[in-house]
């Protein structure tokens, strides 16, 4: 069920109420950050709040459940699978940033709320949307070792941590180029030009005098 409510293409959806196909614009991912480039900060924030929230609820639930962090995050990161593997998408999907931040947070909200404050600030230094997100998650893979007793807990967050920068791998290399997009906090237009057809109607008309 975690993995069903992980996998609803939000991005998509809320792309195409506006009549555009998300995973043919731009960068051609279905995240937050290709949905703010193409419609809109607004839109963008809504795509990312709610695929926190599908990773968050599976965590939270599982936390009532198994009184237990380990298992709730679990639950969690099977969202986040479906977020990345959607069976809506052909089995592609995002890169799991915000529904691993929703997985984290309700399971242990101290490492969301670290994990989101790292990302806000290198967010707002470099404006580099996927440097912010590998920068938090490795925040977070090593706090983990700090604030949790359950063992196994760090080695889950060093797999994502893992993960999640190998979803970025054309990011890094685009860092690495210099060629990377900063995020700008408005929506990108692409400006069209119409170019009127050619009368088929000759432009000097013979002149016909009165008879």
């Amino acid at each position: 069920m975690a993995y069903l409510l992980g996998s609803i293409p939000f991005g998509v959806i809320v792309a195409k109420t506006k009549g555009i196909d998300i995973m043919s614009v731009g960068s051609g991912n279905m995240g937050t950050t290709n949905v703010s480039r193409a419609l809109g900060c607004k839109l963008g924030l809504l795509v990312f709040f709610l695929d926190t929230l599908k990773g968050a609820i599976p965590a939270v639930i599982g936390l009532n459940i198994f009184r237990d962090q380990f298992w709730a995050l679990c639950l969690g990161l099977c969202a986040l699978v479906g977020h990345s593997l959607s069976p809506f998408v052909k089995f592609k999907g995002g890169k799991g940033v915000a529904s691993g931040l929703g997985a984290i947070s309700g399971s242990i909200p101290l490492l969301g709320i670290s994990g989101m404050s790292t990302f806000i600030i290198v967010l707002a230094i470099t404006r580099y949307v996927s440097l912010g997100s590998i920068i938090a998650i490795w925040s977070i893979a090593i706090t983990s070792i700090f604030v949790t007793t359950h063992l196994a807990i760090p080695v889950i967050f060093v797999l994502l941590a893992s993960f999640v920068t190998y979803r970025h791998k054309d990011n890094i290399a685009r860092l690495r180029a210099g060629t990377e997009r900063k995020f700008q906090f408005k929506k990108s237009q692409e400006i069209s030009v119409s170019v009127e057809e050619p009368s088929s109607e000759p432009i000097n008309k013979p002149i016909h005098e009165p008879k």
